[in-house]
């Protein structure tokens, strides 16, 4: 059986391809900012370029393949997420104090990334083949235990933040088939239950002074505290149409860490002002406008899920950077999609874009 198909101008979502290139070069152009701070090398905006042209190729044979490939194959997908996910923990490689790379030569690998693709791809598996009995305890805990594992791994891993990205996806697929309230309430009960434990067992130092300086930020403004104060100044100081690209004092002058990845929000708020913010918001939301679309015309389950559970992913990570960039969260380490620095979330995020179109039913 052949999972290719045969491409058609109509059968793609144009606006969609369109959306997320413009948001690519707007990181590409902020990752050139940060890049000239750090001398002429531009190795970040180098390495992101290279991510890029990679992740196109995948989105357009991602685009290419029939979607019952990725139904298929769905469970291939997860188990071989949870065993990079497992094999990192051994002979990965510690980068920002988190083990959760691969690193060969200069070049690096984050299998969280393709965890997502794993956790999206069970999710909507287990929907389509559970026959729409989404009331059972069965479908509630079988689901909740696949992420689960997956979540595990990854704060083993130290990645707090990642893991909170990967059970949110879980939650709004949750709530998108209507699982009973109860077990809702449940779950709600058990989160809190795992927080107190996490509190005290299994969150690092650095991570309960992340928290702690969210409730009280003037607790450590020089110390757990600085990056936060750094990038509300920047986000400030960029008034209405910023200081001009490469010109932004926070990042040139390096007060903002990070600035190519975490905080390239800041970056771009401080050097294109709040008009850049307000076109990047709304390509942000014309990209998740073109995946509900694309999920509410699904042809079966599997499908509607699937571009589904990518548009949570994407907003998710979207609403948590920036939250964390304007203090209304606390920092996790969540990057902005298409924007931050990352070749392995960059490829991975434009694999998924391609999973989308590949979804869209053709039209003659």
């Amino acid at each position: 059986m052949s999972f290719l198909r045969k491409f058609s101008v109509r059968s793609f979502d144009w606006t969609l391809l369109i959306t997320v290139l413009l948001l690519v070069a707007t990181g590409l152009a902020a990752i050139y900012s940060v890049d000239l701070s750090r001398g002429g090398q531009l190795v970040f905006f180098k390495k992101q370029l290279l991510a890029a042209a990679i992740g196109l190729g995948l989105l357009f044979a991602a685009s290419l393949t029939q979607y019952t490939f990725f139904r298929s194959y769905a469970k291939f997908f997860y188990l071989f997420s949870l065993l990079l996910l497992v094999a990192v923990f051994f002979v990965g490689t510690s980068i920002r104090g988190a083990k959760s790379w691969f690193v060969f030569g200069n070049f690096s690998f984050q299998p969280l990334e393709f965890a997502k693709i794993g956790v999206i791809f069970i999710l909507a598996y287990i929907v389509h083949n559970f026959g729409r009995r989404f009331e059972r305890p069965l479908f509630f805990v079988g689901t909740g235990v696949c992420v689960g594992l997956v979540m595990l791994a990854i704060i083993m891993e130290r990645d707090l933040g990642s893991s909170i990205i990967i059970g949110l996806i879980w939650l709004g697929v949750m709530l998108l088939v209507g699982a009973r309230p109860t077990h809702l309430l449940t779950f709600l009960a058990g989160g809190l239950v795992f927080a107190v434990i996490a509190w005290f067992f299994l969150l690092h130092s650095y991570q309960r002074d992340r928290i702690l300086t969210f409730v009280h930020p003037e607790r450590d403004s020089l110390g757990s505290g600085y990056n936060a104060t750094q990038a509300i100044i920047a986000v400030g100081a960029g008034k209405w149409f910023g200081r001009g690209l490469g010109f932004g004092s926070q990042s040139q002058l390096r007060f903002l860490p990070e600035a190519q990845t975490d905080f390239i929000f800041s970056v771009i708020a401080e050097e294109l002002g709040l008009a850049g913010v307000a076109a990047l918001v709304i390509l942000f939301s014309i990209m998740l406008w073109r995946l509900t679309t694309i999920a509410r015309k699904g042809s079966d389950d599997f499908a509607t899920v699937t571009v589904s559970g990518i548009a949570i992913l994407f907003f998710t990570q979207f609403f948590v950077n920036v939250s964390a960039n304007i203090g209304l969260l606390p920092i996790t380490g969540v990057t902005l999609p298409f924007v931050s620095y990352g070749g392995s979330s960059l490829v991975i995020n434009l694999f998924l874009i391609g999973v989308a179109e590949s979804m869209i039913e053709k039209r003659y």
